[in-house]
């Protein structure tokens, strides 16, 4: 195949992933790989066709396994300082909740269940405290 038809199949495997496809990064390393096959193409490295679609294997299957899951996470992996665990985050308690009881609270933008697992009533307007999370429902107790 010559170089520029490889520089236009990589550039479609990479458009396909940024643009269309979440992919989770495979394709961007494919579209990578058929781009520096086309490269080497240009600069005059000839190979046989068997051995340009090894080349493209090749740099596909090593850079899948070498770099695309922490580029991934890198780029994927969620904000900076923001943790999954919610347990000890504190929650605004709209309504008065009795202990065993449960209420709704909005909690990094989203509506959650508060279950009051503590001995106290919480009261309406106090801040509470996640104690843990189960499912939609967050445990929280009075602080």
């Amino acid at each position: 195949m010559t170089w520029w038809l490889w520089m236009v199949m990589g550039a479609i495997i990479l458009g396909a992933e940024l643009f269309a496809i979440d992919a989770q990064f495979y394709l961007v390393f494919m579209g990578i790989s058929a781009a520096l096959v086309g490269l080497a193409g240009l600069l005059g490295i000839s190979l046989p066709e068997w051995a340009q679609w090894t080349a493209f294997a090749t740099l596909s299957l090593l850079s899948f396994f070498t770099f695309r899951k922490s580029l991934y996470q890198k780029i994927h992996g969620g904000v900076v300082g923001f943790r999954e665990n919610l347990s000890g985050d504190s929650v605004n308690v709209g309504d008065a909740i009795e202990p065993g009881g449960e209420a709704r609270v909005s909690h990094r933008g989203s509506k959650w269940t508060a279950r009051n697992t503590g001995q106290s009533v919480i009261a309406a307007g106090a801040r509470a405290r996640v104690v843990k999370v189960d499912g939609l429902t967050l445990h929280v107790e009075a602080e």
